[in-house]
């Protein structure tokens, strides 16, 4: 579906809306915390743009202005915006989706009313904001890194995508999952070759479907394949067993409900082999063996 843009201002609207508690600016903050040889907090940014990707499904862009990310965001991290509404304490934590000089791009889905609070945001307008936060995908090594993504699960993967189209010591492949809509098909051939691009829908199976119909042309003796999967847990916890049963590398990034989104609450735990890990610090992203699903 083509987006809508939501540049202009709604009626009625004020041309600067802040939302969140905080109203300190992006740049103090970051200033204070390098003085202080520390990661930057909470603070607030700037909105650049809205759009809204699928309208059935209720998924949106938004384009964020934030040096600090922009600079330091690693495949996989996220970030946390806080609600206006006081009674919403917790933050919501979106995976990053794109950088683009000094903005940061996130897509999401209405799902809720701190969700449908985002929705309304305009340029212009402000928010607060906290991260980069939590553990990447080590794509260090030489590889067909293969992206299996369903959902909302994607857009961490189309930064990973990005950052990988610079390297020429990599190969990239997108097996993605939708409901219905191919919401990011159009962003993930920005760094994607077309016949590297693979997706599907319900009506058509499941992403592990899709793995079996790509298998023969993933990898090489030089590259060999490593997974790097996001979405919901079933459905990672297969993509682990498939690749577990073909020897592969894999590496999942959770998703989970999470409080504070550095590791102070122990809200968003997992467990694991080793006992329960905490999503947003140890993880989102684990290693198959570290939570043993490679068995």
């Amino acid at each position: 579906m083509t987006a809508t843009s939501f540049m202009s201002t709604r009626p009625g609207a004020s041309s600067r809306q802040v939302l969140g508690g905080s109203v300190r600016a992006a740049d103090q903050v970051v200033a204070e915390a390098a003085a202080a040889g520390r990661i930057p907090g909470r603070r607030t940014t700037r909105v650049v743009s809205q759009e809204l990707l699928n309208d059935h499904q209720g998924i949106y862009r938004l384009v964020l202005s934030d040096s600090y990310t922009a600079a330091h965001a690693e495949p996989a991290q996220f970030v946390n915006l806080y609600p206006a509404n006081s009674q919403m304490l917790l933050p919501r934590p979106f995976g990053v989706a794109g950088v683009h000089g000094q903005d940061v791009e996130l897509i999401y889905q209405i799902v809720g009313a701190g969700t449908e609070e985002f929705s309304h945001l305009v340029s212009g307008d402000s928010i607060d904001m906290m991260g980069p936060l939590g553990t990447p995908f080590d794509v260090s090594g030489r590889a067909d890194y293969v992206l299996v993504g369903g959902g909302l699960g994607i857009p961490p993967l189309l930064y990973t995508a990005q950052l990988l189209a610079e390297r020429d010591d990599v190969q990239v492949t997108t097996a993605f999952g939708y409901r219905d809509g191919h919401f990011a098909q159009e962003t993930a051939a920005r760094y994607v070759p077309p016949e590297r691009m693979h997706a599907i829908s319900d009506a058509q199976g499941n992403v592990v479907d899709l793995l079996n119909d790509i298998e023969d042309g993933l990898g090489d003796a030089d590259l060999p394949p490593v997974i790097l999967s996001c979405g919901p847990m079933p459905m990672m916890r297969a993509v682990a067993k498939w690749a577990a049963r073909r020897g592969m590398a894999c590496q999942l990034s959770l998703e989970a409900r999470m409080g504070c989104g550095y590791g102070a609450c122990v809200a968003c735990v997992v467990d694991t082999p080793q006992g329960r890990l905490k999503v947003c610090k140890d993880g989102p992203v684990f290693t198959s063996e570290r939570l043993g699903w490679n068995v």
